[in-house]
């Protein structure tokens, strides 16, 4: 008998909701230990290492997949794309953090195959105890970044989902057209450009699967070739890691000369030559499935990578080549893992909530339209009834309601 993995199971969310749990410990773990000077490899390997410990104490005893899906990245200032250096490579890894940079932290984990992958933004503090405010670019950029987000998962939701009122009006609702691409686009350069900054180009928001992160569908922001495009649309049903990038600069971006350190395997079968090449391999499939992976994480690293090489060659994996601003200027970007249900968006996955009144800038978002859109709520409640509303804070600056946990009881 075939398993139910769609949303109309409840195990499958209870799976998504189990990996999102994890997902968010580590990530509050990994965010501590980001401090001015911590080595970035050290970060990383402790944050895998609490990843497996999490996953080893769910789902005992049960014959079902269960891991890491996406391995911790500690990405520094104008770094884009996820970054795990090697041991085995001393300039990469003696690299540390400095203070005042926004540092990318991604990691992820996965129950039978149902991964939810995060994905925060933190400022590196000179003083750890520092709990203050935050002004100048870095708070133009946090800012940025988190309102071009909460549009976007606005506008992630089907027309109509979130209607209020009487039939024919949620009917007219339903009607309304999708922005395309190019207009989701243009909205979020909107909210990026308020703040003096740029959307990251390339920017990839994906449907995500079981055993798999990068969907039939996809949401690509500032496309930099033809084969990158936007494919489908978010329906409810869908689980999507959505995600931003954000830059002090023009958004461009370049591709470095450092060892590519993370792959993932792809669809394509291939006879490999080497036995190296084939023994990696087999660790890769034992281990990681379809999930990315580092290569710090193989048992022999050097093995790994001499073994990858024709792997990557033969298209069996993809490897992820690490880029950057190329103005080399800071990046932030975020990462949530969403469900769409008939009661709106689950943020499975998600960074903390941002506190925007400890980040003080003159600037503000004040197109109308994009204003009225961030007022929405991102979810239907359904949960206990007479909750407290929160305070209304001045348009630019609202705090986003957080009912998504409220529509966890959906069917």
């Amino acid at each position: 008998m075939s398993v139910d993995y769609s949303l109309n199971n409840p195990d499958t969310l209870t799976k998504y909701k189990t990996s999102a749990s994890i997902s968010h410990k580590v990530l509050e773990a990994v965010s501590g230990w980001c401090v001015d000077g911590a080595n970035v490899l050290s970060i990383c390997q402790k944050g895998d290492k609490l990843l497996d410990e999490e996953v080893a104490k769910v789902y005992k005893g049960k014959k079902i997949s269960k891991g890491i899906s996406h391995p911790t990245t500690v990405s520094p200032s104008s770094y884009i794309t996820p970054y795990t250096p090697l041991s085995t490579d001393a300039e990469e890894a003696a690299t540390v953090l400095k203070a005042n940079e926004p540092v990318k932290i991604q990691l992820g984990a996965q129950i039978d195959g149902l991964g939810t992958i995060v994905c925060d933004t933190i400022l590196i503090k000179a003083d750890k105890d520092d709990d203050g405010e935050v002004s100048g670019r870095e708070a133009d950029l946090m800012l940025a970044t988190y309102y071009a987000n909460e549009l976007l998962l606005r506008l992630m939701i089907p027309p109509g989902l979130m209607a209020s009122g009487t039939e024919e009006e949620k009917k007219k609702a339903a009607a309304e057209k999708r922005p395309t691409a190019t207009k989701i686009t243009q909205m979020l350069e909107t909210v990026a450009k308020s703040y003096e900054c740029s959307i990251v180009e390339g920017t990839t928001s994906w449907l995500f699967e079981r055993n798999e992160i990068e969907g039939k569908k996809k949401i690509v922001l500032l496309p930099t070739d033809k084969e990158s495009r936007t494919e489908g649309v978010p329906e409810v049903g869908d689980v999507w890691g959505v995600e931003m990038g954000v830059s002090l600069g023009s958004g461009k971006t370049k591709t470095i000369d450092q060892r590519p350190t993370l792959h993932r395997r792809t669809t394509i079968t291939y006879q490999l030559k080497r036995p190296s090449s084939r023994q990696t391999l087999s660790e890769i499939v034992k281990k990681f499935g379809n999930f990315p992976f580092s290569l710090r994480q193989l048992d022999d690293e050097r093995a790994a990578k001499v073994g990858v090489v024709e792997c990557v060659r033969s298209n069996v994996l993809r490897q992820y080549d690490i880029c950057t601003d190329k103005d080399n200027a800071p990046v932030a970007r975020l990462l949530t893992t969403i469900a769409l249900t008939k009661n709106g968006i689950i943020r499975l996955g998600a960074p903390p909530q941002l506190d925007v009144s400890k980040y003080r800038t003159d600037k503000k978002i004040s197109d109308e339209v994009i204003l009225k859109i961030l007022e929405q709520p991102t979810a239907r409640s359904t949960g206990a009834k007479g909750k407290n509303k929160k305070k209304k804070k001045k348009p630019a600056k609202k705090a986003v309601d957080d009912e998504d946990e409220s529509s966890s009881e959906e069917e």
